[in-house]
């Protein structure tokens, strides 16, 4: 295991990039201190959404129009290059040569343009069917905006005499398509980490096709891969908060804890529950490497932040966090054929599994299966069909559903389910369902989705400040 550590920066942060260099990158740091750190770059705050599409609203970007066949792709593309080149001008004065930066944004436009002009060209005869080629249009697009902040990084530490190295994964105008592996190894062969800071961007273009696997969430694949790939100390995520037992915005500032340290099985826990801590696939390669993540807080520099290892197990039983979603669809099957009836369980996920939908949490007893999705799941009114189809003799519903959940590495004892469910009955929180392994690592409560927000108070509340 080598010296140097691999860090991951998110958007909203590349976007306070001064104070990213007074608080994680230079700092008060030597010059020995400088070096022996790779930084993961995402793009800058809304890039993404404008290349893509939003987020959250899902308003359209430019890879929507392209998709859609609307010729407003063109404008949309421009009006990137335009916010990529303003931002390039807020940057002046930390040391970045606009000139330099424009010209870089705007060969890669222009590319990119040139290239999606002669695919719709191609696309115009019969033979060649655009969806064919939509996913490598979507990869295309998302790369520009981490080369955009990656560049600009890379060029504001020369300017300020620091051996700053453009780890370009993008796969720019590279014959090559390599396996993840070797694209990554290859990007870092001959650099001597003690003498060079890297910056390197959040996609990387490889015959896998990270964005058909993970979509969005590629750029923590990246940050786990170059970690496992080069060997590194330990990974480090840069978020603009800590990672704390609750949210301080509902649970508030003054009453929230921050972890600490964990495992990375809480920090599965935390990733099926929507929580970006860690990506779950990245977190196992790093954790089959025995490569500890931190957690830390972009604008807290001092703090250490949360350490997640593989053998961490709180010597006190204690919550580490409570959290969960109000987004969620519970399908019940109920089948009194289904009583002792072996094999019913596996026809129900067999429907989920062809329409690739996961759930995430499960009850069951003699004659009931409910499983609890995402409302956001794809096809879920097809999914119910189907479900209808395969068992005309059940009665199927569907019910939408908030869920909280106490996670913790150590809170397997007695009386804690009981003190929970009167923390949250004393709050007038009915539970609909209740859902814990053996192992005891994740207590989650179903509730309805009006009584979320009190529910997160009252079992914070109960597990955590008492």
């Amino acid at each position: 295991m080598g010296l140097h550590t691999v860090e991951k920066i998110g958007g909203t942060s590349m976007s306070r990039f001064g104070e990213l260099l007074d608080n994680i990158i230079i700092a008060d740091r030597t010059e020995d201190q400088l070096y022996n750190r790779i930084f993961v770059v995402s793009a800058y705050s809304g890039i993404t959404n404008m290349l893509l599409e939003h987020k959250k609203s899902g308003q359209a970007g430019v890879y929507q129009f392209f998709a859609s066949g609307e010729s407003e792709w063109k404008n949309a593309l421009m009006r990137v290059e335009k916010e990529m080149c303003r931002i390039n001008e807020d940057l002046k004065d930390l040391g970045l040569d606009v000139t330099v930066a424009n010209s870089f944004i705007h060969n890669r436009v222009n590319g990119i343009k040139n290239c999606l002009e002669d695919l719709s060209s191609l696309c115009s005869y019969g033979h060649f069917q655009l969806s064919d080629y939509l996913l490598a249009v979507r990869e295309l697009l998302s790369s520009i905006g981490e080369a955009h902040s990656a560049f600009n990084s890379v060029e504001i530490l020369k300017s300020k005499g620091i051996n700053a190295h453009f780890a370009d994964l993008t796969g720019w105008k590279d014959n090559q398509n390599l396996p993840f592996d070797e694209k990554v190894r290859k990007s870092f062969e001959g650099i001597e980490f003690s003498k060079t800071l890297s910056i390197a961007t959040g996609y990387t273009k490889c015959t896998e096709g990270l964005m058909e696997t993970f979509d969005r969430g590629y750029s923590e694949i990246t940050f786990s891969k170059i970690a496992c790939v080069t060997g590194a100390s330990e990974g480090i995520i840069h978020k603009e908060f800590h990672l704390c037992s609750g949210d301080p915005n509902l649970v508030g500032l003054d009453k929230v804890e921050i972890i600490g340290q964990t495992n990375f099985d809480v920090a599965d826990q935390l990733a099926d529950l929507g929580m970006e801590a860690i990506h779950p696939k990245a977190s196992k390669d790093m954790e089959m490497h025995e490569i500890n993540i931190r957690v830390k807080n972009a604008f807290d520099p001092t703090h250490p932040g949360t350490l997640i290892s593989k053998s961490f197990k709180s010597e006190k039983h204690r919550v580490e966090m409570v959290t969960g979603r109000k987004d969620l669809v519970a399908i019940e099957v109920m089948d009194p054929d289904m009583v002792g009836q072996s094999g019913y369980d596996y026809r129900i996920c067999k429907v989920f599994a062809d329409h690739d939908v996961s759930y995430i949490a499960k009850n069951t007893n003699a004659n009931t299966i409910t499983n609890y999705v995402a409302k956001s799941s794809k096809d879920l009114g097809k999914l119910v069909e189907e479900l209808k189809a395969e068992f005309p003799a059940a009665n199927i519903r569907q019910v939408d559903v908030a869920l909280i959940s106490a996670i913790g590495s150590n809170i397997s004892y007695p009386g804690f389910m009981a003190k929970a469910a009167t923390k949250l009955a004393d709050a007038g929180v009915n539970i609909l369902a209740v859902g814990q392994c053996m192992r005891q690592v994740n207590m989650q409560f179903v509730v309805e989705i009006k009584s979320f927000e009190s529910a997160v108070i009252a079992l914070h509340a109960g597990v955590v400040e008492n």
